[in-house]
């Protein structure tokens, strides 16, 4: 069977890619820090259900040490490259702005790096609907411009797309980048809303709405999220034909370059998404209504007209089941 490198596997969507590839015979081997940004314990917990594989194995390091990203592109010979290691959330990128240079751009040209001179026939890596920034036309297609991120985090994603872009067009590296939207579900990530509402409600605390909930976001379930990028994985980048360099389209190129958004295609505001969560625990909330906070953005709402074109492929997973699925794993993880 061939072998797939996942960076990212301690993390949320790296952690339920790697499974599901793992499921279906594919060798996998895990990349990652396990850093401190958030429980420790939860990204050991992962670790561990993918340890019980035999076709799997992980290496703890980190993707800005060169050295050992390159040995371990000497030591394997990958089929495919699937880079969901990075430094996340638009919060933390205000007040730690090194770790987001350390790990999304030189973690980011190391794999680029290594994946050159390894010939790997695809890599495919996260971005992030964060990327259109000040941006207010939607839904948002990646046909449009993304001149104007709202973070640094936003910005070192846009990075990505204009590194992987230049390799793609120097040696010939087939890259595929992924703008996810507001992704949510069982194992998610602790510094997300819907577990940080899930766990002040069931503690009642009161919850910190910006906006005052009027905020909307394209709510993605991890399961079409990893369907997403399991599809666009397989189905190698190429030139397109039909890109016009008079009128560039940014989503595609001459060279074996493509960015897709997945997204549920239906945004929801923050004010229903509590209702939701509400609902499923039983509880109503007590709120804190906040103003905006810098960085984040009114709304996101994403065009998957390209996905589905190119993968056959639209999320399908409703707000209300997958917030049901989260707050039962939620329940039974924490013993709640």
């Amino acid at each position: 069977m061939s072998t797939h490198l996942v960076t990212g596997t301690a993390g949320f969507i790296g952690f339920n890619l790697a499974k599901r590839l793992l499921a279906r015979g594919v060798n996998v081997v895990g990349f990652d820090n396990v850093n401190d940004y958030y429980s420790v314990q939860l990204k050991r917990d992962r670790l561990s259900q993918l340890r019980d594989f035999d076709n799997f194995t992980f290496v703890e390091a980190d993707l800005a040490d060169a050295e050992t990203v390159n040995g371990l592109f000497a030591k394997h010979d990958f089929e495919r490259v699937i880079n969901l290691a990075a430094q996340a959330g638009v919060r933390y990128s205000l007040t730690n702005p090194h770790a987001y240079i350390q790990s999304n751009i030189v973690g980011f040209t190391n794999i680029l790096e290594a994946c050159r001179h390894a010939k790997t026939p695809h890599l495919t890596y996260a971005s992030s609907s964060s990327v259109y920034g000040g941006g207010t036309k939607m839904p948002f297609a990646t046909s449009s411009k993304v001149d104007h991120p709202l973070s640094l985090y936003a910005a070192t994603k846009k990075s990505n797309e204009l590194m992987a872009h230049t390799y793609s067009h120097l040696y010939g590296l087939p890259t595929t980048g992924l703008r996810f939207f507001t992704v949510y579900g069982p194992w998610g990530r602790p510094d997300m809303a819907l577990f940080l509402f899930t766990k002040a409600i069931l503690e009642g605390q009161p919850i910190d709405v910006f906006n005052e909930g009027k905020m909307s976001r394209d709510f993605t379930y991890i399961d079409d999220i990893v369907e997403g990028v399991d599809r666009t994985s397989e189905q190698i980048a190429k030139p397109d034909p039909s890109w016009d360099s008079d009128d560039p389209n940014p989503s595609s190129s001459h060279a074996p370059y493509r960015v897709f958004n997945i997204g549920n295609n239906q945004p929801v505001e923050l004010s229903y998404f509590i209702e939701v969560i509400e609902k499923a625990l039983g509880v109503t909330a007590k709120k804190n209504l906040l103003p905006m906070q810098p960085g984040d953005v009114p709304a996101t709402y994403a065009d998957i007209d390209a996905l589905e074109a190119s993968v056959g492929f639209r999320p399908s997973t409703s707000i209300e089941t997958g917030v049901s699925r989260f707050i039962e794993w939620y329940r039974e993880y924490y013993q709640v």
